[in-house]
């Protein structure tokens, strides 16, 4: 047996309000072998001269997107399914694949979606205005689409409202004396700003939610003294002075009250450093 593990480095607070559960990647598995044998069985009928039914022509692809964006809002993509999506309908899956070629070229739809919803807006001739615009538009769409932080903020345009924002940027900071190579990493470092601003956002109302559902199951009393052990520890340990000042000042860095003005904090920090290249 290895050697016990010494109380101080020990977690200080219950496992369970950091780990909220796992998918089960087998069933995702199996559900996409299913989905991929359907779409390959439309894709045959369609070959071979095959017509959608009456039913199934009334179906719009904005409908099927809208429900997928809905259920992802919803429940994450680990809820998504094209089965889902049909049953939200009320239609066969089978009639789905008539609109959607694959569950990958959903995906892609979803996306354009969610970029239709940023919205970079034309230069107004004020570039700090502009961006900060769009990193407030960005935020916002994260927080209405959570699911789509894994998906968006690196890589070629996704589509063309993707490409629409990105040259609006770009469009931005035109004419202001930066070089292109300085303008993409300036609009980059905006970008990664946002995106990683939203999801520590989204990672800490998570957190909250399962903190919430956890202490729900706690007498009050019993809650109390959780966290006023953390507090304890964190001060007799003897090695976390600074911790010490933020905790005793009453500073949550996790409060909701104050998460607007953390986010407009940051950002003026990365919009500074902009204009101090821009200056230079």
């Amino acid at each position: 047996m290895g050697e016990d593990r010494k109380d101080d480095d020990a977690p200080f607070l219950p496992a369970r309000l950091f780990y909220a559960g796992a998918a089960d990647d087998r069933r995702a598995k199996q559900e996409r072998a299913r989905e991929r044998q359907i779409a390959a069985q439309v894709s045959r009928r369609r070959e071979q001269g095959g017509r959608p039914t009456a039913r199934t022509r009334r179906l719009d692809r904005s409908d099927i997107v809208a429900v997928a964006v809905a259920i992802a809002d919803a429940e994450g993509t680990e809820g998504l399914s094209m089965r889902r999506i049909a049953r939200e309908l009320r239609v066969g899956v089978m009639s789905l694949y008539w609109h959607i070629d694959s569950k990958e070229d959903l995906h892609q739809l979803m996306l354009e979606t969610v970029q239709a919803d940023i919205v970079a807006a034309d230069p107004s001739g004020d570039w700090r205005a502009d961006l900060t615009a769009y990193a407030r538009n960005a935020r916002a769409a994260m927080h209405r689409h959570p699911w789509a932080i894994d998906y968006v903020g690196a890589g070629p345009p996704s589509g063309p409202n993707d490409a629409r924002n990105a040259d609006h940027l770009f469009a931005a900071l035109d004419g202001l004396g930066l070089d292109l190579k300085t303008t993409v990493w300036a609009l980059m470092t905006v970008s990664t700003y946002v995106m990683g601003a939203a999801l520590r956002e989204i990672q800490e109302i998570r957190w909250q939610r399962v903190s919430d559902e956890t202490m729900a199951g706690m007498a009050e009393g019993d809650v109390a003294e959780m966290f006023a052990e953390f507090d304890r520890r964190v001060h007799s340990a003897g090695r976390y002075p600074h911790l010490v000042k933020i905790l005793d000042a009453g500073i949550d860095p996790d409060a909701a009250e104050t998460r607007d003005e953390r986010f407009e904090f940051g950002l003026s920090c990365v919009l500074d450093g902009i204009a101090a290249r821009i200056k230079g």
